[in-house]
């Protein structure tokens, strides 16, 4: 079975977050169980120079504004990969891959990801090479256009069974490809596009709504996460689109990668460890302590945050209780960008509270591990959230996770077994939790008890790699 992922990132080639996370792990895992599995990325600055191998293959005299190259090569770890280079879309300087100097998205990222979901449309129509994918697995908004130029194929036979079967998987809901209508002319699209139930949202266009229409499914990252998004309350104006489906939204937990997340072999570390005790951790708590500042204090429950600094994170929540847990003598850490008065406000904490609260406002994939090896605990105090990975690389790590009851947080740490759960995501809510946390940490017995269970928890891609098999095996036999 041959499969196209088609994604924005990817690890380790780029990452801004979980997303690249995904694309980067479970292809290898498919390819355990017999599947072809190849990435389509663009070639961002910085990405072909990583590859292990690579060559040029197909080129594209038109591609939005200017000529593009595939390139198709492997990673160090034997993930296969097409990239896009078309210099006129990707290669930016002084910004990231989404969004310029300023901050601002760029003012053409609507070709951008246009360009990525249309080669993804014609190497599946057998048009970019030999290699033909029997099923296109796009991901998130950047990639979900991809329906739409299948949809419209002009190339294409009309028997269904002809063209690959096409899955979205929804990572976050929250981001949906929102462009002026105006635009649909510079996408190659007909203006049948926009038609009742095609990609008008609101007065605007969607690429995350072209996905929901014509892929003949949809998953999203944990089961209650695929439940809550058909909600009101959880569906970000989408859930009349996605209850309107034929097929209910699939819901399959992430894993992680167990090779990258390990502490019994993490170069990233001071000291490996694979013992579910606090004493295995400890030289790592030691070090942790000694790089940001923190006190020295082995008997101080030091918690940590390694995230986007944003109110859907619920870290305006933490920012409110961290008087209290000062005041059960624990310690923080934090570790993320985003918002700039959650910047400021962790930096000013850091600042009244030397030596107990350190702030370090980076992407430092290094120190990601260092503070899951260090810590004690992780907090995800989330408002939402479609499944999470720190969470789970917390479990791996024997930190155990406190956690709002939602999304997959609910479906990934079991209350009071491997972590610790909260509900409703308010502030009192979140300090009962931290209560709870302290209290077991000043029980050796029931933390190393806790610590156990956790590092034993299953939080792999083999199971989820299964799931999605078997996914692809009923769209393929549904075309038969």
């Amino acid at each position: 079975m041959n499969v196209l992922f088609v994604t924005s990132e990817c690890y380790p080639l780029v990452k801004t977050g979980g997303l690249a996370d995904v694309t980067g792990a479970l292809p290898l895992a498919l390819a355990a169980l017999a599947v072809d599995a190849r990435v389509l990325l663009p070639a961002y600055p910085g990405v072909r120079e990583q590859l292990a191998s690579s060559k040029n293959g197909a080129t594209i005299a038109d591609l939005f504004g200017g000529e593009a190259t595939l390139v198709d090569g492997t990673t160090a770890t034997g993930l296969k990969v097409t990239l896009i280079d078309a210099p006129h879309l990707y290669d930016r300087t002084g910004g990231g891959i989404y969004a310029g100097p300023n901050g601002h998205d760029w003012p053409d990222n609507h070709l951008r990801f246009a360009a990525l979901s249309w080669v993804a449309a014609e190497i599946a129509g057998g048009r970019l090479g030999k290699w033909r994918p029997d099923v296109v697995h796009v991901h998130d908004w950047h990639a979900a256009l991809t329906a739409a130029y299948i949809q419209f194929d002009t190339h294409k036979k009309r028997l269904r069974a002809t063209r690959a079967a096409t899955l979205l998987t929804i990572h976050n809901l929250a981001f949906q490809g929102l462009f002026p209508e105006s635009t649909l002319a510079e996408l190659r699209l007909p203006d049948e596009a926009l038609e009742q139930g095609g990609i008008a949202y609101w007065g605007k266009l969607s690429f995350l709504k072209a996905g929901v229409r014509w892929c003949d499914a949809v998953s999203t990252v944990s089961p209650t996460y695929a439940r809550e998004i058909v909600t009101p309350e959880h569906g970000m104006g989408f859930d009349s689109a996605l209850k309107d489906r034929a097929e209910p939204i699939v819901g399959i937990a992430n894993g992680i990668d167990l090779a990258v997340w390990n502490p019994a072999t993490d170069s990233n570390i001071v000291a490996t460890y694979s013992k579910p005790t606090s004493a295995a951790k400890a030289p790592n708590k030691v070090a942790l302590q000694a790089e940001l500042g923190l006190e020295p204090d082995a008997n101080a429950p030091l918690f940590c945050v390694v995230s986007r600094l944003t109110e859907q994170k619920g870290l305006d929540l933490l920012l409110a209780a961290l008087p209290h847990l000062l005041a059960r003598g624990a310690q923080l850490a934090v570790l993320g960008t985003g918002d700039r008065k959650l910047e400021k406000g962790f930096r000013r904490a850091a600042k009244k509270h030397p030596g107990r609260v350190a702030a370090v406002i980076d992407y430092n994939e290094a120190m990601s591990h260092r503070m899951q090896a260090g810590a004690d605990a992780i907090i995800v105090p989330s408002r939402f959230e479609p499944c999470g990975l720190t969470q789970l690389y917390g479990l791996r790590y024997g930190t155990l996770p406190v956690v709002a009851k939602v999304g997959g947080l609910a479906d990934t740490v079991d209350d009071g077994l491997t972590g610790f759960q909260f509900e409703p995501v308010d502030q009192d809510q979140l300090t009962a939790a931290i209560d709870t946390a302290c209290d077991a940490f000043a029980t050796p017995v029931v933390w190393q008890r806790m610590m156990r269970a956790a590092m034993k928890q299953d939080v792999g891609w083999g199971s989820a790699a299964r799931e999605y098999r078997a996914l692809y095996e009923r769209l393929l036999q549904a075309r038969r």
